[in-house]
């Protein structure tokens, strides 16, 4: 039987991989807002659909872009803690 203290581990390290993977798409989403608010208040254009697209393309070419790290980590994590938790190791 496992102890509380590893499921809480396994938790946290689950948490952290999480936060780790969806952190270049946020960025990207954060940075490319942040940008169109500024140029938004720059020029005073106030359409408030204006960020929609650009943001979407950003999130999804830093997501295509990081892909591969993101399934390693995926990979990493399951290997040395949720598949040998399953089996017993």
């Amino acid at each position: 039987m496992l102890g509380d203290g590893y499921i809480y581990d396994v938790l946290r390290e689950a948490l952290r991989i999480a936060v780790l993977i969806s952190a270049p798409v946020l960025l990207a989403a954060l940075v490319t807002g942040v940008s169109i608010g500024l140029f938004q208040a720059l020029t005073s254009i106030q359409e408030m659909t204006l960020t929609f697209v650009p943001k979407l393309v950003a999130m999804l070419s830093v997501f295509w872009a990081s892909m591969n790290f993101m399934t390693q980590s995926l990979i990493d994590f399951f290997q040395t803690i949720i598949i040998p938790s399953i089996a017993g190791g």
